[in-house]
């Protein structure tokens, strides 16, 4: 990484579970960045969760594509962002993620940006997308969950702080 990455925290799971959460992140960056690669244990869909808000507090616009057909979406007033618009894959299937969120610890509205990409052995799907977060408050916790209990063991999360973005 860049020498304005800095590694706050990194978690490898050891088993199969449904949330990966980082809490109690200090104010001292400027942008933060969640690298995500997801070990499928079962075929379930991604989603992030800032501060553990859910409600309607969440709006995304979303690209994909799967090498044949090109697709978007607009959500509003959804609970979480996605990470894509596909199920993860079965399991065993590797998935590789980018989260970006913009001014986390400031007094505006927080923009998230996603991308992802899955082979699923030759079926494989890129994804990108850009959500908002309408929320004035900093960013302390950050949640990345499944629907199932979808990440196996060796499922790697490292969150960075950006400095002087």
């Amino acid at each position: 990484m860049a020498l304005t990455y800095e590694p706050i925290a990194t978690t490898t799971l050891g088993s199969a579970a449904s949330s990966i959460t980082f809490s109690s992140i200090a104010a001292t960056y400027t942008d933060l960045r969640v690298v995500l690669t997801i070990k499928s244990a079962t075929n379930g869909a991604p989603f992030l969760r800032l501060n553990g808000a859910a409600g309607t507090a969440y709006s995304q616009t979303e690209l994909y594509g799967n090498g044949s057909t090109a697709t978007s979406a607009r959500s509003t007033s959804t609970s979480e962002i996605a990470l894509t618009q596909d199920a993860i894959g079965a399991a065993g299937t590797i998935t590789f993620y980018t989260v970006d969120v913009f001014s986390y610890a400031g007094s505006t509205n927080k923009t998230v940006l996603v991308t992802g990409q899955t082979d699923k052995n030759g079926s494989g799907m890129v994804y990108n997308s850009v959500g908002l977060y309408r929320s004035t408050s900093a960013i302390t916790s950050l949640s990345l969950h499944t629907n199932t209990t979808g990440m196996d063991a060796g499922t790697i999360a490292t969150l960075y702080g950006i400095k002087a973005a």
